[in-house]
């Protein structure tokens, strides 16, 4: 048994085809599959079920998988351990970005990132906020920029920068041309991104709603899934939304109307990462460059390192 085999194994595991997983590996058919009865062979157990169509993991299969992706982790964990004593700067950083923040901070932050820190390569991962949680604490993930807490001690947080919410309304709507929009006023009219997406939650609680409440016929009958979309609707006339900050440049340009909140509604950025991860150097570096790159836009939180 060697690392290289566990590696075909998880990979015929997430693709559940040998073609696949052999492409996604980078061999042959024949190669993967002949490495993948050795380890058979050599564990005594049946680890697949072969069709034709179709490959299927074993009870036994399952149980090995899962030590397999905890074994391929360590290994990669060792890895970077090693490049870190050399230098915490160089090499891959998965880096997971919720979808209503990384079209509009990423744009902002890469280019200075690859000035500062040439050798360091950001590989992006765009999930909801579970779906990143979970990818950190499966070390699958190394950092992640959240809009929420992650409420669990197996994650830390370092709160970056408080983005404001705004009002997007149509042209012609009640309160174009008001100064400040209070939340409540837009309740009734208030449309939200799909489940899953922090952004409803906060949106809903800025108007007075409960976030897990049955959602209004409106909002149950419009399940967008991008800030794209939902500004769309709303410049057509179905009803208003609440956007953050960093989107205004970019999603200004529909036919709508931008105003801010009365009641001055934000939500907090966060970088979160876990406690041991081996390169804080490569974390602390891209926390100075997204301040930096917010600061003349937004009000960053108080560096809280020395």
């Amino acid at each position: 048994m060697n690392l290289q085999d566990l590696r075909y194994l998880v990979a015929v595991a997430e693709h559940r085809h040998f073609g696949r997983a052999a492409q996604a590996c980078n061999v042959s058919q024949p190669t993967l599959s002949s490495q993948i009865r050795k380890l058979e062979e050599g564990l005594g157990v049946r680890l697949l079920e072969r069709t034709n169509k179709r490959v299927d993991l074993t009870p036994a299969g399952s149980q090995i998988v899962q030590h397999a992706r905890q074994a391929l982790a360590a290994a990669r964990e060792m890895e970077i351990v090693a490049a870190a004593s050399r230098d915490p700067l160089v090499g891959p950083l998965r880096l997971g970005v919720i979808p209503t923040l990384a079209p509009y901070l990423m744009p902002l932050i890469l280019r200075p990132l690859r000035s500062a820190c040439p050798d360091l390569i950001i590989e992006l991962w765009e999930d909801q906020t579970r779906a990143l949680i979970e990818g950190l604490r499966g070390h699958k993930l190394d950092a992640a920029l959240l809009a929420t807490a992650a409420g669990t001690p197996e994650i830390t947080e370092i709160e970056l920068f408080r983005e404001p919410l705004l009002a997007a309304l149509p042209l012609n709507h009640r309160l174009a041309s008001a100064k400040a929009v209070k939340e409540e006023s837009i309740a009734a009219e208030l449309m939200v991104l799909a489940e899953g997406h922090c952004l409803a939650n906060q949106a809903l609680a800025a108007c007075g709603q409960k976030p897990h409440a049955l959602r209004s016929p409106l909002q149950n009958s419009m399940q967008a899934a991008t800030l794209e979309t939902l500004v769309n609707l709303v410049a057509v006339g179905y009803g208003a939304t609440l956007i953050p900050a960093l989107a205004v440049s970019s999603l200004s340009q529909r036919e709508i109307v931008i105003c801010p909140l009365a009641g001055d509604s934000a939500r907090t950025i966060r970088l979160a990462s876990r406690p041991g991860y081996s390169r804080p150097q490569a974390l602390r570096a891209i926390e100075k460059v997204i301040r930096k790159a917010v600061g003349p836009i937004l009000s960053p939180l108080p560096d809280r390192h020395p």
